[in-house]
């Protein structure tokens, strides 16, 4: 559901109607924002300000919200709580491998999850595929993060993107043919959490000689969708 101008008077399609609109309250706050207006409150959800008063009374009891002294209102410590439980009930593991495992059997290639670490990129996780031509190399090795889609995108997406990355940051994945190996070839895409934290890079890998153009526009396509879903999963909210 949109967060933006959700008129009161629009049918539900299911669930509870007074449910939703509670719950769309809360999906209003942008990241970086303390505090929230009524005013601000109903202009970004499109309730009446008397709605929007009758919801908060629960949200307040509730600990889903806090009123300030000013009248305004900020997310309250229930949604930290619920937040941290949430990141205690899985493991990055438990997500990652299976994809990593699809990506190497649908399209026949070594697949792998990178991390940075410093100036270096370590494989976190790797998966190789049935075919008999693989690509040497471990999970635990670490590489320079300077060469190799996953490399770049690592410094593409991090906290500080130097220059010559916001092609790669625009376009949203990266790929690179024979920079760290001249036999090799890959296409990589970043994996975000919570508040829009790089996690890491999502990366396929092969011999260079398949990567013609066509075959890096596949891997693209499946990789940015599986990154997507994972972000998703992983508490990423765009």
């Amino acid at each position: 559901m949109s967060a933006e101008k959700v008129s009161e008077s629009k049918e539900q399609t299911g669930g509870v109607a007074a449910v939703d609109r509670a719950l769309l309250l809360l999906t209003v706050f942008h990241l970086g924002e303390a505090e929230l207006s009524l005013a601000d409150l109903a202009r970004r959800t499109g309730l009446y300000k008397s709605t929007i008063l009758r919801l908060t009374e629960s949200l307040q009891r509730y600990g889903f919200l806090c009123r300030l002294e000013s009248g305004a209102y900020a997310l309250g410590p229930e949604l930290f709580r619920l937040g941290t439980q949430y990141q205690r009930s899985f493991h990055l593991e438990e997500l990652v491998r299976p994809r990593l495992a699809m990506l190497a059997k649908t399209l026949g290639e070594t697949s792998s999850f990178y991390i940075r670490e410093g100036e270096w990129r370590t494989c976190l996780m790797r998966v190789e595929p049935d075919s008999a031509i693989r690509l040497v190399l471990h999970e635990g090795d670490r590489l320079p993060i300077a060469r190799g889609a996953a490399g770049k995108v690592l410094l593409a997406f991090g906290e500080s993107m130097a220059p010559e990355f916001a092609a790669i940051h625009e376009q949203g994945w990266a790929a690179s043919f024979g920079e760290r190996d001249p036999e090799a070839a890959s296409v990589a895409t970043p994996v975000f959490g919570a508040q829009g934290i790089l996690l890491g890079a999502l990366a396929v890998s092969g011999v260079r000689s398949r990567y013609d153009d066509k075959r890096v526009q596949q891997l693209k396509s499946v990789l940015l969708e599986t990154s997507t879903e994972l972000s998703h999963l992983l508490g990423y909210k765009p």
